[in-house]
């Protein structure tokens, strides 16, 4: 409880924030907030890539572009309320649907009836794997990582071109003055 606290303490912290440099600090603290809370339910795995990707690169990368760019926000000129009805219906949609999901936990619940067994039971055998979190994600699943470390490369080397970009507009524009 004191972990969602905190998230939800943090979350509404970035929503008040007005500088940008607040918001990518607090962005990193949720994140390894929320990498802590991944581990206390013991996907320590997808907390292992929270930690990393959430907490460490992308705050970097978002310090790295604020460092890059101008950080001034403007005030908003009037309030829109559509958006903020948007995502409290959307919110009320989302918590609705969680109501008939299973207790938390609970080992005998249809999610864990379809496939799980079989992994378990065949990990070894099929894949040669002995840690069956590593022979879901490397073999039974293999092609969704593919494309998940290729989304994740891709947008890395955007991020790296843009930047390479913005550096040699400056070098162009600044190589007159001497």
């Amino acid at each position: 409880m004191a972990l969602l606290t905190l998230l939800a303490a943090v979350t509404v912290a970035i929503v008040r924030q007005r500088s940008l440099f607040g918001v990518v600090v607090l962005a990193g603290i949720y994140s390894f907030l929320m990498a802590t809370l991944l581990i206390a339910l013991d996907a320590v795995d997808v907390a292992m890539t929270e930690a990393s990707v959430g907490a460490g690169i992308s705050t970097v990368l978002l310090l790295a572009t604020l460092h890059l760019t101008k950080t001034t926000e403007m005030s908003p000129i009037n309030r829109n309320w559509l958006p903020l009805l948007v995502v409290l219906i959307v919110g009320a949609a989302v918590v609705w649907g969680t109501l008939s999901l299973p207790p938390f936990g609970v080992a005998d619940s249809v999610v864990h009836q379809h496939v799980a067994p079989r992994y378990l039971a065949q990990s070894i055998v099929e894949t040669g794997v002995p840690n069956v979190v590593t022979s879901v994600l490397a073999d039974y699943r293999s092609y969704d990582t593919l494309g998940e470390t290729t989304v994740i490369f891709t947008a890395g080397i955007g991020v790296l071109l843009l930047l390479r970009g913005l550096r040699r507009r400056d070098d162009i524009g600044g190589g007159g003055e001497s």
